[in-house]
């Protein structure tokens, strides 16, 4: 940590918190969240669909077991700026590589630490999640500048980010042990353990970059189409909307997560919106409309998809409902086509760092392809 470096951060609405820099000494733009995972922030840094967004940790002490060269979720971290409230001073496991502190100077990440994360969170979850800045060292200003720069940022609705995290070419996950199957994975912002669970299952996965044709998925002699988890907003996505039916009109077995959960919904007709403050964290409790299950999944979106709980509607493919509930505020967690072999979910059964309530999933994916064929 760059002791005694002043750092700020500062809210859209004019509210400033002040501490130390932590990380590269310098300024950052984006939308603040927090999530409330105590583990897991490794995994967390490097989930591409955290991309232009400051995350606040909950979990008032972060850094405690540093920073390793095996749990990241894709090639760099991709958070704008990193809040935290007590970074370890020293960390402390036999699989430590360097202090976080350390990894977030050379990726050159922008972090204050040493600031009131609870009152942030507090004040989020009341307003919302906002635009956001934090300034350290020779970029503080005066509070009215770093104010006006803030709002000068970029607003999450509307934005198409999936563009800047997506695969420039594709590559290949073979399968573990004997292929099975042949999963065409369109790269959305794809974490790294979800290749990695299908290949367990005997999948061969072929990640695609966003802006693949049905024709190029064919041509990998795909058995069915998988739509990740990704950043931005999903009005955005008319191109794989489009990919989407056209799967959907081959009845290509089709499993989405998260931003391609929004997808799937939109490709059923359903529109999306903005939620107030999202769901990011490692236990957040959903259920499952047929069963009253409940599971605690890890989750990080601040879009959902409309819809009620249990809700059976009509699509130009079938019969379709919604799946799957949050506990907390009833929003929409998945979605299942009643005459196609599709399904999605709003949250993450890969879950690195935990919990693995969902993991099943991915069986089930597997279980559509069997049918498929």
């Amino acid at each position: 940590m760059s002791e005694n470096t002043p750092a700020a951060l500062v809210l859209e609405d004019g509210r400033i918190f002040r501490g130390e820099a932590y990380g590269k000494v310098g300024r950052t733009l984006g939308e603040v969240v927090f999530t409330t995972g105590m583990t897991g922030y490794q995994e967390t840094l490097t989930d591409p669909s955290y991309h232009r967004q400051i995350v606040v940790q909950t979990a008032p002490q972060i850094g405690n077991t540093g920073w390793n060269d095996e749990d990241d979720e894709s090639a760099r971290i991709w958070v704008a700026g990193y809040a935290v409230r007590d970074p370890a001073r020293r960390p402390s496991n036999w699989r430590s590589r360097r202090s976080l502190d350390e990894e977030l100077v050379r990726q050159e990440v922008v972090g204050i630490a040493g600031i009131d994360t609870r009152t942030l969170t507090r004040h989020v979850r009341e307003l919302g999640a906002m635009r956001g800045g934090i300034f350290s060292g020779p970029e503080l200003g005066t509070d009215e500048e770093m104010i006006t720069a803030v709002k000068a940022g970029a607003e999450m609705v509307g934005a198409s980010l999936a563009g800047d995290v997506t695969t420039a070419e594709p590559y290949v996950v073979p399968a573990i042990g004997e292929k099975r199957f042949t999963v065409a994975a369109l790269d959305l912002g794809i974490k790294s353990n979800t290749p990695r669970m299908m290949a367990e299952r005997g999948i061969e996965v072929h990640v695609l970059p966003l802006a693949s044709t049905l024709d190029q998925i064919l041509a990998v002699g795909a058995d069915g189409l998988f739509l990740s988890n990704g950043p931005g907003d999903p009005a955005t996505t008319d191109a794989q909307v489009e990919l989407t039916r056209q799967a959907l009109d081959r009845k290509l077995p089709l499993f989405g997560i998260c931003f391609g959960n929004q997808i799937l919904g939109r490709a059923l007709g359903r529109g999306t919106y903005k939620l107030q403050y999202g769901h990011r964290g490692i236990n957040i409790p959903v259920i499952d409309a047929e069963t009253g299950k409940v599971a605690i999944t890890a989750q990080n979106h601040g879009f959902a998809v409309e819809g009620e709980p249990g809700e059976h509607f009509d699509t130009d493919f079938g019969r379709a409902m919604v799946s799957h509930h949050c506990a907390n505020d009833g929003a929409v967690e998945g979605l299942r086509l009643l005459d196609g072999p599709a399904f999605s979910v709003q949250y993450h059964p890969e879950a690195a760092a935990g919990p693995h309530d969902a993991a099943p999933l991915f069986d089930k994916f597997v279980d559509l392809m069997s049918e498929a064929r």
